[in-house]
């Protein structure tokens, strides 16, 4: 199955309303192309540099999202080349990135990142610290939050994974019943090709997925 007939079927599957991010680390422009070709709209990509050197290639003409930890600094570059980084999660790289958006004049919309799965090894904010992290980032004039992202931990069983979303779900709601003022929760990012079905199933209305649009990668790719 092509790039564009795997594109076409998830588009299919994937209910109104919910953004698919094609995850692009290690892929070619020409693989990007296609997936852009066959309707995708949101590009997500880990690290700047690689994300740099696409858009040269590929330009502007989708949006171009950070779902990689992102290094405080890079914060410059990343604020340069992404629409949205849905992966803030320390008040170190908050800082950074206000700074930086204000320098340039632009709101910069983030996401939270959210250690569903209270990770140590893991980037994130543990569960129980997301609701004043957040409210600690609404006073931040140059950052705009638009909601929550969660990877939940790596598992053989995608089911396993779904309590974790759920406890995102909760917290997502939580925030946005306190109405915090600058604070708008509009995304809920959540699932990857294996668990992106779970995740919609629990709320998610934005997905990344990767392997399910460009196939497994090649021997010797990271």
């Amino acid at each position: 199955m092509s790039i564009r007939e795997r594109v076409r079927a998830i588009f299919k599957e994937l209910p109104s309303g919910v953004t698919l991010v094609a995850a692009t680390k290690t892929r070619t422009v020409e693989e990007i192309q296609e997936a852009i070709e066959a309707g995708v709209k949101v590009i997500g990509e880990n690290y700047v540099q690689e994300a740099a050197k696409k858009q040269m290639v590929l330009g502007r003409g989708v949006k171009w999202h950070c779902i990689g930890h992102l290094q405080t600094n890079k914060a410059e570059q990343a604020v340069r080349l992404f629409d949205l980084i849905q992966t803030l999660d320390s008040w170190k790289l908050a800082e950074e990135l206000n700074k930086r958006a204000f320098k340039k004049g632009l709101i910069l919309p983030v996401l939270v990142e959210v250690n569903s799965g209270r990770e140590p090894q893991k980037s994130g904010v543990f569960p129980e610290d997301v609701l004043i992290f957040v409210e600690k980032l609404s006073r931040l004039s140059n950052l705009s939050v638009k909601g929550l992202m969660t990877m939940g931990p790596l598992t053989e069983k995608p089911e396993e994974v779904r309590p974790f979303f759920r406890l995102t779900k909760d917290i997502f709601t939580e925030i946005e019943r306190k109405q915090i003022p600058g604070v708008k929760m509009q995304f809920l990012s959540m699932g990857m090709s294996d668990t992106w079905r779970i995740a919609v199933q629990e709320g998610a209305n934005m997905v990344r997925i990767g392997t399910a649009i460009f196939g497994p990668r090649t021997t010797g790719q990271p």
